[in-house]
């Protein structure tokens, strides 16, 4: 308890050092929210072939989720960032520091829990492609408070939620199908895939070097083969650095599953400021 205290102050001192404005109020409290994600969509297929074959289909349901939501003080409404944690469920940086760091900024920050209700401790050694539809049912949820303006939310993920946010918001995917939109998205050290397509959005993608995870040669062949009509994506690559380079809680690497992770204090706040900067241009004008 007494470490993860002394990494929060690391950070928290860190941010005071970005000359990045900070709001003069105290953020509202953390509130455990609970929402749904938004129903897999039955495909004109599935449907078809069940007409065809005399089949019954049940109305899809979403997944029951947790969330944790925050917010600067006032009545707003205000512009928001919606947080997908990566396979390693939510640590510190994640749950707390990210969240304390938007709020500052002016912005609703709702973190997705996508484990504890499916009852996963992790996914680093699988996928969950269900999380597209986590992040849009979280949009929804937003979009039914009054201190929201759902026409200005952003869509942030590290690691596999880095990679879910450039599948929820890719010019192919089930963006198409969904009433709500996101204003635009941040990735940090994705699984970028260079067949991914355009982005629906403006994208800061964010990536380490050395990162052996999520390769950054990856995200450069996906924008080489941007087409010239693609919303403008931003990608970072910080030299030398690892996975998992803005999170403290790597204050001393480690290897896991044969991956280097480990914070990088430069790196941090280089991505930090980038993201302000980022968040500032698309989301407050």
């Amino acid at each position: 308890m007494e470490a993860s205290v002394k990494t929060a102050g690391l950070l928290l001192c860190l941010i005071a050092s970005l000359g990045i404005p900070q709001s003069a109020n105290p953020a509202a409290a953390e509130e455990l929210v609970r929402f749904e994600s938004v129903p897999v969509k039955l495909s004109p297929f599935r449907i078809r072939k069940a007409l065809e074959q005399g089949e019954i289909l049940s109305q899809p349901q979403g997944t029951p989720l947790l969330g944790y939501l925050s917010s600067p003080p006032g009545g707003g409404p205000f512009p928001a960032v919606i947080l997908l944690h990566g396979c390693d469920h939510l640590r510190l940086s994640v749950k707390e520091l990210w969240p304390k760091r938007l709020v500052r900024w002016g912005y609703v920050v709702l973190v997705v829990d996508s484990f504890t209700t499916r009852k996963l401790d992790d996914t680093c050694r699988s996928a969950l492609p269900e999380r597209v539809f986590d992040a849009y049912g979280a949009l929804d949820f937003l979009s039914r408070t009054s201190f929201v303006d759902i026409s200005r939310v952003a869509l942030m993920g590290f690691s596999a939620g880095a990679t879910a946010t450039l599948d929820a918001t890719k010019i192919a995917g089930n963006e198409q199908l969904m009433e709500r939109k996101f204003r635009a998205a941040v990735a940090y050290y994705p699984a970028c895939d260079a067949d991914r397509g355009d982005p629906t959005v403006p994208t800061l993608i964010m990536t380490g070097e050395r990162d052996n995870w999520s390769r950054a040669e990856r995200c450069q062949k996906r924008l080489a083969r941007l087409s010239d009509n693609a919303p403008p994506v931003e990608l970072n690559v910080y030299r030398g650095v690892y996975h998992n380079f803005d999170a403290p809680e790597f204050m001393v690497g480690k290897r896991v599953l044969g991956h280097i992770e480990k914070y990088d204090p430069d790196a941090a706040a280089k991505s930090i400021r980038s993201v302000y900067a980022f968040l500032r241009k698309y989301l407050t004008n």
